[in-house]
C-alpha cells in the first residue's frame, strides 16, 4: 500500500471512502500518533461544478461547531491543486451499515437518538441546520458513540432571507421533510427535526417510514406523513415519531419539546464537553460583544477593530484556487508586494519591523493596530521609499504578513527587502511566499509573469509547487 507524507505532518495510507467530489484518506499524526481522517478535494472538480460554496460552508460549521457527537475538524491545508480537510477519525463506520443488518432494539436506538439530537440541538443553538440528516451521515466510534458529519448541505444564518426562510431545496428525498418539497422557504431547524423522526423510525423499524419507486408518489406520501408502524413499536416511541412527523412545520414538536419527552429522557445524560469553537475568549460572550452575524461573516473568526485583520480558512483556499501565490489573497495588484507568513504575535511582529526601521532611520507611522508605514530617510530617483506592513492574523498561530511598496524607487525596495527585511526578520519568519514579480525590477523582462531578469534571479520564487500554509483548529480555535 503506498503511503505518502503529507505537509511533513501526516502520513497518509488506506482509503476509507470516495464520493463525487472528494476522497477520504486514513492518515497518521507524525507528531502524536493520533489516527485522522482526511478529505482530499480537488479544486478543479469542485469549481467546474461550482461546488466551492459548499466546501467553504462544511469548513464554516464544522469550525464553528464542538461537541462529543459531533465529527471534529482538526484543521484545514492547501496547495494551488487541492484542499485537504483533517478530521477525527471515527473508526466504527456508519450507523447505516448498522441499521442494514436490521433494526435495533429499542434502548440502543434511544441512545443513537439521544446523541443525534443533542448533536442537533447545540447546532441549532449556534445558528446551524444540517439539511442532510440520514443514517450515512451518522458514524460511530469505537465507543459506539454516534458522531454527525457531512455538513456540506448545512445553512447558516447569514443564507436567510429576510423572511428567516431558506428557499433551496438539499437533502435526501426519503428523509426530507415536506416544506421543503414545496420549495416556498422552509425554517432548517424544523426540517431537521423531520430528518430525525424519519432517522428514528428507520432504527426502530429497520425501514424507511415512505417508500414509493415513483418519486411523486413518494412526495404524496411524505406530504400527508402517510406510514404505518410495525406492531413491535412500543406506545410510547410511536407517540414521539408521531409528533415529529407532522407535515405542518409550525406543528411539529420542537427540540426542546423531544428533551423533555418521556420515551427521549429514559436514561438520558447531557453529553460532556459542549462547546463552540474558542479562540481567546468564549465564544458566546463574543458573539453577544460583536453580534452572531459579525461572527459567522468571518467564518467563526472574530475581528475587532484594535486587532490585525482575520483570513480565514475558505478564505485561504478560494484565494489560493490560481496558483501557489498567496498574494492573490490581497486587493491592489498594482504595488510591489512581498508576503511571509509568521507563528509570532502582531505584537511581536511589528516591534521587530519597527526596531529595523529605526535602525535604518525610517520614520515610522502606525496607522491602526495591525498596520504600520515606513518612509525612507531620503528621496530616492522616483520619491521616496514610502512601504506599508500589514499584519493578517490567520488562526491564533499563524499569521501572515505583507510589504507593499506605495511609491520610490523599484531598485531601492528590492535593495532594502532583500539586503536589510529578509535578514533582520528571519527569525520571525515561517515561511516567505513571494509575488510573480516580487523584485520591482524597471527592467522589460522582470514586468513578465514568470520571469526575471539575471539580477533578480536569487530573489525569485516563482515556482512554488506547494504552499505549506496550515490553519491548525485543534489547540484554540
Amino acid at each position: 500500500m503506498e503511503k505518502k507524507i503529507l505537509f511533513g505532518k501526516y502520513e497518509t495510507g488506506k482509503q476509507l471512502g470516495k464520493g463525487t467530489f472528494a476522497k477520504v484518506f486514513h492518515a497518521t499524526n507524525l507528531d502524536t500518533g493520533e489516527n485522522m481522517a482526511i478529505k482530499v478535494i480537488k479544486k478543479e472538480i469542485v469549481k467546474s461544478q461550482e461546488m466551492m460554496e459548499q466546501i467553504k460552508r462544511e469548513i464554516s460549521v464544522m469550525r464553528l461547531v464542538r461537541h462529543p457527537n459531533i465529527v471534529e475538524l482538526k484543521e484545514v491545508m492547501a496547495t494551488k491543486t487541492k484542499i485537504f480537510i483533517v478530521m477525527e477519525y471515527v473508526k466504527g463506520g456508519e450507523l447505516f451499515a448498522k441499521v442494514a443488518k436490521g433494526r435495533l432494539k429499542e434502548d440502543v436506538a434511544r441512545k443513537y437518538f439521544q446523541q443525534l439530537i443533542s448533536a442537533v440541538e447545540f447546532c441549532h443553538s449556534c445558528g446551524v441546520s444540517h439539511r442532510d440528516l440520514k443514517p450515512e451521515n451518522l458514524l460511530l466510534d469505537e465507543n459506539e458513540n454516534l458522531k454527525v458529519t457531512d455538513f456540506g448541505l448545512s445553512a447558516l444564518p447569514e443564507q436567510l432571507l429576510n423572511d428567516g426562510l431558506l428557499y433551496t431545496q438539499c437533502g435526501t428525498p426519503a428523509y426530507i421533510a415536506p416544506e421543503i418539497i414545496r420549495n416556498k422557504g422552509y425554517n432548517g431547524g424544523k426540517s431537521d427535526i423531520w430528518s430525525c423522526g424519519v432517522i428514528l423510525y428507520v432504527l426502530l423499524a429497520g425501514c424507511l417510514p415512505f417508500q414509493d419507486a415513483n418519486l411523486m408518489n413518494l412526495y404524496r406520501k411524505i406530504f400527508k406523513a402517510e406510514y404505518r408502524f410495525p406492531p413491535w413499536l412500543s406506545t410510547e416511541a410511536k407517540r414521539l415519531i408521531s409528533r415529529i412527523l407532522v407535515p405542518n412545520p409550525q406543528k411539529r414538536i420542537s427540540i426542546t419539546g423531544i428533551m423533555k419527552d418521556p420515551w427521549f429522557m429514559k436514561g438520558f445524560k447531557m453529553p460532556n464537553g459542549t462547546s463552540s469553537i474558542d479562540h481567546e475568549h468564549d465564544t458566546f460572550s463574543m458573539l453577544d460583544k460583536f453580534g452572531r452575524d459579525e461572527y459567522l461573516k468571518h467564518g467563526g473568526m472574530i475581528k475587532s477593530p484594535s486587532s490585525p485583520a482575520l483570513l480565514n480558512a475558505f478564505e485561504l483556499i478560494s484565494s489560493m484556487s490560481a496558483g501557489a501565490n498567496l498574494s492573490s489573497l490581497f486587493e491592489n495588484k498594482k504595488k510591489t508586494e512581498s508576503i511571509f507568513t509568521s507563528r509570532c504575535s502582531a505584537t511581536i511582529i511589528m516591534a521587530k519591523i519597527q526596531l529595523l526601521a529605526n535602525k535604518l532611520n525610517f520614520k515610522v507611522a502606525r496607522v491602526n493596530g495591525s498596520t504600520l508605514r515606513l518612509q525612507g530617510p531620503s528621496n530616492g530617483r522616483k520619491a521616496r521609499l514610502l512601504v506599508t506592513i500589514e499584519v493578517f492574523k490567520v488562526a491564533p498561530e499563524v499569521a501572515v504578513v505583507k510589504f507593499s511598496k506605495i511609491s520610490g524607487d523599484s531598485q531601492e525596495y528590492t535593495k532594502f527587502f532583500k539586503e536589510e527585511v529578509r535578514p533582520n526578520l528571519k527569525d520571525i519568519v515561517l515561511t516567505w511566499h513571494v509575488e510573480e514579480v516580487l523584485s520591482g525590477c524597471d527592467k522589460e523582462e522582470c514586468k513578465i509573469p514568470l520571469k526575471s531578469c539575471a539580477s533578480c534571479k536569487d530573489f525569485s520564487q516563482n515556482k512554488l509547487e506547494e504552499i505549506d500554509i496550515t490553519v491548525n483548529l485543534s489547540s484554540s480555535v
